[in-house]
Parts: C-alpha cells; structure tokens; sequence
C-alpha cells in the first residue's frame, strides 16, 4: 500500500538522483570550458569603415569610460559611433557629448528621437539611429558592455570569413555595485557562461547576445532591418535566427567581453532576472524545463528537507564543490573577476528560485514597462 512516507522517500530520491546528474553536468561544463575553442581567425584579413551602434537609456555607472573604449580601438578604417537615447533630457547625453569634445578624432553622433515604432524600445531607438550610419559594416553594442581595443579588430575578422552572416561575443559579469550587482554577476558567471559553453560545445544552442551582433549592411536589409524586430524582448536571439534563415552562420569567437551590472536593490535583481528566464522559456520551452538539472545544489536540499539523510548532506557539499571548481575554471579561462565564493550557496538559491518562479506567468518588467510574452513577443500587460 502506498503511503504518505513512501510519497516523501520517492521525492527524495528523485530529488536526489536530479542532484547526481546535475553535479555530473558541472564537472562536463567545466571540461568542455576549457576545451572550447572556435574556428574564428584572430587576424583582421582588411580593415573596413565601422559603424558602431549604441543605443542608451540612462547614466550608467561606468558609461563614460565605455564609450572612451570604443574611441580607442586599435583599429586602421574609420570608425563612426552612433549615440541615441529617446529623451532629450537623458543624463547620458551630457556623458556623448562630452566624448565628442574629448576624442575630436573619431566621429560620434548623438541621436534624440522619442518616435517609438514597437513595444521594443530598444530597437524603437536603433530604428531612429539607423538612417545615421555611415558605413556597411554595422556593429551593435549594448551600453552596459566593456571592450578591450583588440575588440573590433577581432569583430571584424571573424565577420569576414566566408560563410559567416553575423558576429555576436559571449560574455561575463562585472560587478558595478554592492552585493546585488555582485550576485548578478555571479550570476552570468557561474550559470549562465557554462550553460552557453555547453550548448555551444554540443551544438544544441544557437546563440546571438545583444553584448555584440556585428553584420553587414546588406545582410541587415535581408533581415528586415530593425523593424523586423520592433515587438521582440529577445531580439538579438531573433536577429540571429533571421541571419541564419538566409543560410549564414552566426559566429561566437572565443573570447568574452565585460557585462558591467549594476542592480541596486534585490527587486531590481530578481525582476531581470526573472525576465531572462521568462524569455529563455519562450524560446526553448522543452531546453528551459531540462535545465532544472543545472541547479543540483538546491536539488540536493530538498532532498534533504525530504528526509534525504547523510545522503542528501553529502551530495549538497558534492555539488558546492562541483560548482566551485566551475566559478575557478570560468575565472581562468575568461580572465574574469574573483568570485565571491561565500556568495555561492546563495546565488544558487536565488537561480532556483527564478528557475521556478518562470514556470508561473508570462508577466515581465522591463525599463518600467509591464509586459506579456507571447510567442516570443512583447503585448502590453494592462494589470
């Protein structure tokens, strides 16, 4: 006869055999982490006039050091970089400007333009800058994303070789803040960079990051241009998908730029994190529901709270160490920041709470909006 008591030991175990598993996948990450290596050339094969797209919102901590890093490239053809915010009384506008002052070398264009062409309004705002490129090879940037002044030359190169439709750079966290930038960070550090390595190494993910999307002007009118994507939340995942319809790769070369978080508040934290997942589930609905074995640690402590015993205990220390040897190898081969190793634990936690939380709703803050996804898409919330 079943009983209450058998219910609970047969969740255990299978909380505990989903631990197992997943402790396993944290050592394979960190293999297939150091192993990783793409077939992108290191040498730029002829220098080409760049645009550089970077639309803000906002002073960003850190955004003026940025875009002096995109004024320094080590790169020989000309190079225009393209500012727009919507509002003319973006704080970040002072911060162009005075870059433009500062680097009369370079030419930066700044774009205000409130006209809103979608509930993306991130693509609204390159929408407006696009009229304003110059050249026919275009290269995206997020405004929270830092570079080195090898970064375009790198770009560039792996955007010629022949087959190769669009360039986009993986990358990790940069703490800007106290513990809830850190926990972000960590966050992109320690689960979402050696979940993207192995969907890479085993070809089942086709990524394309708004930390970077390089393409040529031509490609970029097959695609639609930006309109195309004016309803999209993961638009740089649509972009991809759009530039692989023509038949074109999408190329991750092997390195990782800086993603500079500054969340301030744990609400702030967990709503983007929240709204990650949500997208992340939309797209891959079938990828998102396995990727609970991702999370053993929190895994093993149900288990545990199951009345998993000395068993659940040791697999919890299994999987911190599992997790652990993930975050030093992840430092190593990106070259990233110290991870906060106390912080763990919690970070953990807080992964899984999102992970569990993005089953229940279609509900996403974004820039202070409210929005549903559906179908990949963003419709108005109108609670």
């Amino acid at each position: 006869m079943l009983t209450a008591g058998h219910v609970i030991r047969w969740t255990a175990d299978t909380f505990l055999a989903a631990a197992t598993v997943g402790s396993l996948y944290l050592l394979i990450a960190g293999v297939l982490l150091i192993r990783y290596r793409t077939s992108g050339s290191r040498q730029l094969a002829r220098a080409v006039p760049v645009t550089i797209l970077v639309p803000l919102c906002g002073r960003e901590p850190g955004l003026l050091l940025r875009l002096r890093a995109l004024c320094d490239q080590d790169y020989a053809a000309p190079v225009q970089i393209i500012c727009g915010v919507r509002s003319p009384d973006d704080p970040a506008i002072e911060i162009v400007r005075s870059i433009a002052v500062e680097r009369t070398d370079r030419r930066i264009d700044l774009c205000i333009d409130p006209l809103v062409h979608g509930r993306n309004l991130k693509i609204s705002n390159l929408i407006n800058m696009a009229p304003r490129a110059r050249h026919d090879t275009l290269v995206l940037i997020d405004s929270d994303i830092e570079v080195g002044p090898d970064y375009l030359s790198k770009v560039v190169a792996a955007l010629q070789q022949p087959g190769v439709g669009a360039v986009t750079c993986l990358y990790h966290g940069l703490a800007a803040g106290g513990i809830w930038a850190r926990l972000a960070a960590m966050g992109i550090n320690t689960h979402f960079l050696p979940n993207v390595m192995v969907a890479l190494a085993t070809g089942l993910g086709r990524p394309c990051f708004g930390s970077t999307i390089a393409i040529s002007r031509d490609t970029w009118r097959r695609i639609g241009g930006f309109r195309a994507f004016a309803d999209h939340l993961w638009d740089d995942y649509a972009i991809g998908e759009a530039v692989r319809g023509l038949g074109y790769k999408v190329v991750v070369p092997d390195f990782a730029l800086g993603h500079v978080c500054s969340d301030v508040s744990a609400r702030q934290l967990f709503a983007g994190q929240l709204r990650y997942a949500r997208t992340i589930k939309s797209i891959d609905p079938a990828g998102h529901a396995g990727g609970i074995i991702t999370h053993p640690f929190p895994l093993a402590l149900l288990g545990f709270l199951c009345g998993g015993g000395g068993q659940a205990v040791a697999l919890m220390v299994a999987a911190l160490i599992c997790r652990y040897i993930l975050c030093w190898q992840v430092e190593r081969r990106f070259n990233t920041m110290a991870t906060d190793y106390w912080l763990v634990p919690l970070r953990d936690l807080l992964s899984f709470v999102v992970y569990v939380a993005s089953f229940f709703g279609a509900t996403v803050k974004w820039r202070g909006h409210r929005y549903r996804v559906i179908d990949r898409t963003l419709v108005t919330d109108s609670h």
